[in-house]
């Protein structure tokens, strides 16, 4: 293609003239399976050229390059033609595709992939224009394909902005940080339970890539990742940016992670790293609730995958996650069990306070990145707060927050000083008694001083009371629990 960097705005002007497109979201998730067939096709011609008896699991007339591709000599098919053909032949089988427990992952992807895909568009021809522009793409050649996967994360970033799938987005900035402050090493395993569109595992193998000297390291790179998605739409996004990466077995698997007992797992089933922005605000059917010992059931989604984070994670393993305030100064039981738990059999050395805008506009809703190890308890935890940067109130979509932001972090991290401005601890460390004994396990250390009032929005701003109140509430009901038992022993 000519010009890469006009590719989304092309496609976008296509489709705002099709009657079955509603908004970005929908439009975004319409490009994502054409994309996906585009991507798979350029790697089956890779794969049945380097495998003698490669055989496509793709029936022959669904095969992007026997369908989709012109060679404009008039044939191709669109209008209501290729409307028929995509609604009623191609969505059909690939959502049929016959797959068993045999079944390579490469292969399987594509039913799993198109299980819940749509196809939207309603115009036949506005299709073969669409259809025409992304098979201009020539992803056999290397320069080609790599400067598509940069526009491959513009289409990400626009589903920070596309209703609510911006929460299947995490910002490349701090997927990048994340990972390379977790310093990857060849032959570690890492995982995602709630991968969304794949960006820690992309980070976690762009951060690894220059360790690969060997064709064993080469082989140990492609088998490191592992990642669930609940969701089908960032489950495809996923499957395609892993493919797109050069993985060509991508261990992404279309489930839910709190649906298993967390009890279960074993040792086969833990990985050397995980990084993590388990989704939050969330609910989950009451059900979900019995696969966690009765002290962990929260009916706050991050919590459980906490828990899930902390049975899954290898000994001397490491993890970096993601979670909102509320997850920090909650003192409701769940949450005193689930932060017992990890100060008891993990050594949380790190919290990492981050600026409320770092995902807007999805949310206003402030977050954290707890490092931690399974090493061993915790004996004392840093606090650093990274402030806004110099010219900037807030981020944005137009001034989205980037990797050099988290110099200021990066510099203390190995030269960790105690830091106050104006007053305030920018950077202290707390020992675990101090935290358990003294502050009653709130975490909520190094915040950022409430100069101006905080503006968020209507459902951030509920969800913000409501993790306040249920707080209050549980320190309220701990305080009585300790007058009444001081009275009863007086009694005594």
């Amino acid at each position: 293609m000519s010009n890469l960097s006009t590719f989304v705005k092309r496609i976008r002007d296509i489709m705002r003239n099709d009657a079955g497109i509603n908004g970005d979201a929908q439009r975004i998730e319409q490009i994502a399976w054409m994309l996906f067939l585009k991507v798979y096709d350029a790697k089956e011609q890779d794969w049945e050229f380097s495998e003698e008896d490669y055989r496509s699991i793709i029936p022959e007339n669904c095969r992007w390059s026997n369908w989709a591709a012109d060679d404009h000599s008039g044939s191709a098919m669109t209008g209501d033609e290729l409307l028929d053909f995509v609604n009623n032949t191609l969505f059909p089988t690939l959502k049929k595709l016959e797959v068993t427990p045999e079944t390579p992952i490469k292969k399987s992807i594509v039913r799993t992939t198109f299980e819940d895909a749509n196809q939207y568009m309603k115009d036949g021809v506005l299709l073969r224009q669409v259809i025409n522009t992304i098979d201009e793409l020539d992803l056999t050649d290397t320069e080609e394909s790599h400067a598509f996967g940069e526009i491959y994360e513009t289409i990400l970033k626009e589903l920070q902005s596309a209703g609510s799938s911006g929460e299947f987005y995490t910002p490349r900035a701090v997927t990048d940080f994340m990972a390379r402050t977790i310093q990857p090493k060849i032959g570690e395993t890492m995982a995602d339970f709630a991968c969304g569109t794949g960006g820690f595992i992309t980070s976690w193998l762009k951060a690894l890539q220059p360790q690969i000297h060997t064709t064993t390291d080469q082989d140990l790179y492609n088998h490191s990742v592992y990642g669930i998605e609940k969701k089908q739409f960032p489950y495809m996004l996923a499957v395609t940016n892993l493919l797109l990466h050069d993985i060509d077995n991508p261990q992404i698997y279309h489930d839910n992670s709190l649906q298993r007992d967390v009890l279960d797992y074993t040792e086969s089933d833990q990985f050397d790293v995980i990084l993590m922005n388990p989704p939050y605000g969330g609910s989950e059917k009451a059900d979900i609730k019995n696969h966690f010992p009765d002290d962990l059931a929260s009916s706050e989604t991050a919590d459980l995958f906490m828990s899930v984070i902390m049975y899954r994670l290898k000994k001397n393993g490491r993890a970096a996650v993601i979670l909102p305030d509320g997850f920090l100064f909650g003192t409701d039981n769940a949450k005193i069990n689930i932060k017992k738990k990890l100060l008891s059999e993990f050594n949380l050395h790190t919290v990492v306070r981050m600026p409320g805008s770092v995902f807007s506009p999805y949310t206003s809703i402030t977050t954290n990145i707890l490092f931690f190890d399974r090493t061993g308890p915790t004996t004392s935890t840093w606090f650093y707060r990274l402030d806004m940067p110099d010219g900037y109130k807030h981020f944005s979509k137009t001034k989205p927050m980037k990797l050099e932001h988290f110099a200021p972090v990066v510099e203390w991290w190995n030269n960790r000083q105690p830091i106050s401005v104006d007053g305030f601890d920018k950077a202290k460390e707390y020992t675990v008694q101090q935290l358990t004994e003294e502050l009653g396990y709130n975490l909520d250390q190094c915040g950022y001083p409430h100069e101006e009032e905080e503006i968020l929005a209507p459902m951030d701003l509920i969800q913000r009371y409501q993790e306040e109140r249920a707080s209050l509430n549980a320190e309220i009901d701990r305080v009585l629990a300790e007058i009444m038992e001081k009275l009863g022993g007086a009694q005594l």
